[in-house]
């Protein structure tokens, strides 16, 4: 019997994480073409800002998302999420329990759970009240090299399994991001292949593409 989890905000399409870029008004010109070419969740990820770079620009993304109704995901830091207004935060397996996140966000926030290569932790991730859950990598990263590697296989496994939105990530491009969406992905979670695209909005275009063509697996 597949396991549901309220959402307030449906995780799909195009999943854009930023880049570490403290130039925050490139960031917001590169971003406004990722969301001009339909990318329907943001996640803001900055590892190597500081707290007041951080503040700055999750706040410049929130009023940007608004402008275009996109889900604004914050990694990492669930009170930065709520001090922005967020839609959610996304947890990794260091930053902290579903519950404590929970407690800051109350019950309309959305709480994404990395779950890796692991099926077992996605389905308690779920029971314990998360709202979409992340896997991967499953193609070599650039961002994260040393990431755990995830089988296409995986996706059928929790596709049949949890009624919850699933995101996948790791080196994903418009050429093998497609088997990626057939195999139950509904969502693709770039960086790379979008941000460092010649034209991001035509990129953010293709990759959004990708779900408009229909899952045949």
């Amino acid at each position: 019997m597949k396991t549901t989890s309220a959402k307030r905000r449906v995780i799909k399409g195009l999943y854009a994480i930023t880049p570490d870029w403290a130039d925050t008004a490139e960031l917001l010109r590169k971003t406004r073409l990722a969301l001009q070419g339909g990318a329907q969740v943001l996640q803001y990820r900055n590892k190597l800002g500081d707290a007041a770079l951080r503040s700055q620009q999750a706040l410049a993304l929130r009023q940007l998302t608004r402008e275009f109704d996109t889900t604004l995901i914050v990694n990492d830091d669930v009170h930065l999420a709520l001090q922005v207004g967020a839609d959610g935060v996304h947890l990794g397996g260091g930053d902290g329990s579903i519950a404590a996140a929970r407690s800051v966000l109350g019950g309309a926030g959305i709480i994404g759970v990395s779950c890796y290569n692991h099926a077992p932790l996605a389905r308690e991730a779920v029971r314990q009240g998360a709202d979409y859950m992340a896997f991967g990598a499953f193609f070599p990263s650039s961002v994260k090299p040393e990431a755990v590697k995830a089988d296409v296989q995986l996706l059928r496994t929790v596709r049949a399994e949890l009624n919850v939105p699933i995101v996948a990530i790791g080196g994903i491009t418009l050429q093998n991001g497609a088997a990626l969406v057939e195999a139950g992905a509904d969502a693709l979670a770039v960086i790379t292949a979008l941000w460092d695209a010649a034209d991001i909005e035509q990129a953010a275009r293709e990759f959004s593409n990708l779900f408009r063509q229909g899952r045949t697996a």
